[in-house]
């Protein structure tokens, strides 16, 4: 009911728009002859005065007038046009606020004293007198704020400078709040105080958008006004806003409404809804890559980062403006020997320059289409025609991956790939074959984040492949260092699918291609960068196998080369926060070998690190967030040593930085995800204290922040995995309090959504590894109930997984000690233990003959001997 009252209250306003009588006053002065003139306002008037006939208004038009007969007109104007229903009055030209009280200047205004300018400006005021009593709807509208009169050059927008120095305090270029807009509504070229562009052509931006968007179908004018004020901002690219205060007591339709709103228009309204500091990001990215504003607020807008932190808010925004970048950098060098192909690209870059990506790909669909039919009809034409459409489908990935529409841009440049297959690899130019390896590179970096591994692994080896005979045929290095890194991308799907020695070789190739270019290229700084990031990811997979002691030397190697890095360049913080990288794998490496001191001061470089980085910048959330990471990092180490206490003062050090950084920004979701995280770390402490209470009582509110992130975005794979883990802690401190229902019921939610996300992917080792746990905690519960059947079954069907995940990759060191205790939690339910036992025990020191059983574990071989011992 009440959206069928909305619609008939807008058909009712724009179907009096045509019977109502609607009358407006055009004052424009850029002659001016005491004080600088100006180019514009002239044409400005006489562009508004057109518009405005358009819609339906009496226009009266006056240029260039003195301040008397800029009264007498406003005079006429109240006599003539009394009783209208809608009276507008435009002015363009000078604007200043004298002592707080906004000044339209005519022709011969004079600023050789405070006391002549008063005299010779015209109140403001005078003009909403006018106004108010000639009609019902009053609308002022001020392309006056332009840049100060008494200066030299002209402006470029916001940021008004000083006047004379005798007027300095009480006269500023630009005008000021009305305060109180009764009845009347009141647009502003600028924001208050500030000035704005006359314009390098005809128009100014402001008259120039407005006469762009008066007549906009079934928009009300306020909705008009929003248009002007980001269309301005936009094409300002942030320095000029225009102002807006309204007092109308009725809606107002400059034109009825006939069809949707386009796609730009769509966009600058969600535009003007934008909070501020995600609008100074926009402009701070915009401004890096010297790029308009518009693409950005599209992808903003469109993939919905309103959770976002600020850091992943930036991280997004940098991911659409490097898009953006790229695909308008193709665009502007991409030729076609069509000229209705090139012409529409050149249309498309418009409308992506516009933000308009939907428009963009339309256009975009037409020259495809074009270079689809011209192929298939003139066989001679084929391979070119292909190549040409496979160069547009690519243009479109692009914007749509300027949109972060990650769906389409994966659906365009898989048909970019389709076309290269049609038209063969023969005589492909530099460019055309660019353009395969940019598309292979893309589609494994996006089929990487919609979670797609097994396509983003087919996209990395092709482009490993194409890059390998590239490298054999060229001698520039920049393609060898392409082809190394590549074997690092695809090194990193297998190691996400758990293929750890396919990984491993991946890594290892890179290393060495890259060692060779950096030794030959010592010049190419960024280079050893991925040199040092080939090491870390070798050194990964060793520890994943258990190889300490070559984890420990490629680590050492790593350290040194981003030690040379950051001596290089001190002041670069993202070099000393590889650092600290470095360090964090060390600990864990001495960690794990039980080597706890060592892991200590690895530890503690890093905090040290981290804590001088954040005492420089103490703003950075990002900076002050690292430095709670290493808190929990040394909190974990303490609890290995046994130090509970030591451990939750850790725990709650960082938890209290992330307290105040939820503090600063409440609606961070990520931030909120480390407080839960926090939580359950030192209900962790509480745990080994054996305080049952308080250790719920913190998991608790783990729980609850996970559950409050999983249910506002259910895609998010991270945040329902936290919530798994949240569950699976509150049912163990549960159980131990005797409350095996609701421990029970804990697991039970807990397995669900391990076995949602285990079905998701099933390539996903880690998510296979987390539903083995789980079932290994509730065959644990059903123990205990004495559920002999139900325990076997849940343990049976933990074995069952982690026995695929040790046949997949023997050289896992970490899936074959899974495995074993899998087997050992099997036995307490098993029909023949003692096999099982032994089978566990043979496992076990086989890991030890062969090193890759770490010294923290070495207690399981004695363990599983005393087990033995009691079993028949």
């Amino acid at each position: 009911m009440r959206l069928l009252f909305a619609l008939l209250l807008m058909l009712m306003s724009t179907a009096a728009a045509v019977a109502e009588r609607r009358v407006a006053l055009i004052l424009a002065d850029d002659d001016y002859r005491l004080i600088r003139p100006l180019a514009n306002p002239v044409h400005d008037g006489e562009a508004m005065a057109a518009a405005l006939k358009k819609l339906g208004f009496e226009v009266v038009l006056e240029t260039n007038r003195a301040l008397r007969r800029m009264r007498r007109a406003l005079d006429d104007f109240r006599q003539d046009a009394k009783g209208a229903d809608v009276a507008l009055v435009y002015f363009s030209g000078h604007g200043v606020e004298i002592s707080g009280d906004n000044r339209l200047l005519p022709v011969d205004a004079d600023a050789s004293s405070l006391d002549a300018l008063e005299k010779t400006s015209l109140p403001l005021e005078e003009v909403r007198d006018t106004v108010a009593a000639t009609a019902k709807v009053g609308l002022i509208m001020l392309d006056a704020c332009r840049s100060d009169p008494f200066s030299g050059p002209v402006g470029d927008g916001r940021g008004a400078t000083s006047l004379v120095k005798d007027v300095a305090e009480k006269v500023r270029p630009g005008l000021g709040r009305i305060g109180r807009a009764e009845n009347i509504l009141f647009a502003f070229s600028a924001a208050p105080g500030e000035t704005a562009a006359d314009g390098t052509g005809q128009n100014s931006p402001f008259t120039t958008a407005l006469t762009k968007y008066l007549g906009t179908d079934g928009l009300e004018i306020r909705s008009v006004l929003t248009l002007v004020q980001q269309e301005v901002y936009d094409l300002s690219r942030g320095r000029q806003l225009p102002y807006v205060e309204s007092g109308l007591p009725k809606l107002f339709f400059a034109a009825a409404a006939k069809e949707q709103l386009p796609e730009r228009e769509r966009l600058l309204l969600a535009m003007a809804d934008v909070t501020p500091e995600m609008r100074g990001e926009v402009e701070q990215v915009a401004s890096d890559a010297d790029m308009p504003l518009a693409p950005l607020y599209g992808a903003l807008i469109s993939s919905d980062a309103s959770h976002l932190s600020a850091d992943s808010l930036s991280a997004r925004l940098r991911e659409a403006a490097d898009a953006f970048v790229k695909v308008r950098g193709e665009m502007r060098t991409l030729a076609s020997d069509d000229p209705q192909v090139a012409e529409l690209r050149r249309q498309a870059e418009e409308q992506l320059s516009l933000g308009a990506f939907d428009g963009a790909r339309a256009i975009l669909a037409k020259a495809a289409d074009i270079d689809n039919v011209s192929r298939n009809a003139l066989k001679a034409n084929f391979v070119n025609r292909t190549l040409s459409e496979a160069a547009t489908r690519f243009l479109s990935g692009g914007a749509a991956r300027a949109d972060l529409d990650y769906a389409t841009a994966i659906k365009d440049y898989e048909s970019v790939l389709a076309l290269y297959g049609e038209a063969g690899q023969t005589g492909l130019t530099l460019d055309q074959a660019d353009r395969q390896i940019r598309t292979l590179d893309e589609l494994g970096k996006l089929y990487t984040l919609v979670g797609n591994t097994d396509a983003a692994g087919r996209a990395f080896a092709a482009l490993v492949s194409n890059l390998e005979l590239r490298s054999a045929r060229e001698t520039d290095p920049s393609v060898k260092r392409d082809f190394a890194v590549s074997h690092i991308k695809l090194g990193n799907i297998k190691l996400a699918q758990g293929d750890l020695p396919e990984a491993l070789e991946n890594y290892q190739t890179a290393r060495t291609m890259l060692r060779d270019l950096t030794a030959a290229e010592p010049d190419r700084l960024s280079w050893l960068g991925d040199f040092a990031m080939a090491d870390d990811k070798i050194g990964n997979v060793l520890v994943t196998q258990g190889d300490l002691a070559g984890a420990s030397q490629i680590y050492q190697e790593g350290l040194s080369v981003k030690k040379q890095l950051a001596d290089n360049e001190p002041e670069r913080a993202e070099l000393q926060r590889d650092l600290t990288i470095s360090y964090d794998e060390i600990g864990a490496l001495a960690r794990t070998a039980g080597q706890l001191d060592n892991a200590q001061l690895a530890y503690e470089e890093s905090l040290n690190i981290r804590l001088a980085l954040a005492e420089k910048k103490p703003q950075d959330a990002e900076r002050q967030r690292d430095v709670s990471v290493s808190h929990d990092t040394i909190g974990d180490l303490k609890r290995e040593r046994g130090d509970a206490a030591g451990a939750l003062a850790s725990y709650k050090a960082g938890h209290a930085i992330v307290e105040q950084l939820v503090g600063r920004d409440p609606d961070n979701s990520e931030l909120k995800r480390d407080l839960s995280v926090g939580n359950a770390k030192i209900g962790n402490a509480l745990s080994d204290q054996e305080d049952w209470p308080a250790a719920l009582a913190a998991y608790g509110q783990a729980l609850s922040i996970a559950r409050v992130l999983a249910a506002s975005d259910p895609a998010n794979t991270d945040w329902q995995r936290d919530l798994s883990v949240s569950l699976e802690k509150v049912a163990g401190i549960l159980a131990i309090q005797g409350d095996r229902a609701g421990a029970l019921n804990a697991y039970t939610d807990s397995f669900a959504i391990a076995d949602r996300l285990a079905e998701l992917d099933p390539a996903n080792a880690d998510w296979q590894r987390d539903l083995s746990i789980t079932l290994s905690e509730i065959g644990m519960l059903k123990a205990r109930q004495r559920d002999v059947k139900g325990a076997r079954q849940a343990f049976q069907d933990s074995l069952d997984i982690r026995q695929r995940l040790a046949e997949a990759d023997p050289n896992n060191a970490t899936w074959q000690r899974d495995l074993v205790v899998a087997m050992i939690d099997y036995a307490q339910v098993a029909k023949n233990p003692r096999t099982v036992l032994l089978q566990a025990l043979d496992m076990t020191l086989e890991l030890d003959r062969s090193g890759r059983l770490a010294p923290r574990y070495k207690f399981m071989i004695k363990f599983l001997k005393d087990r033995l011992a009691k079993v028949k």
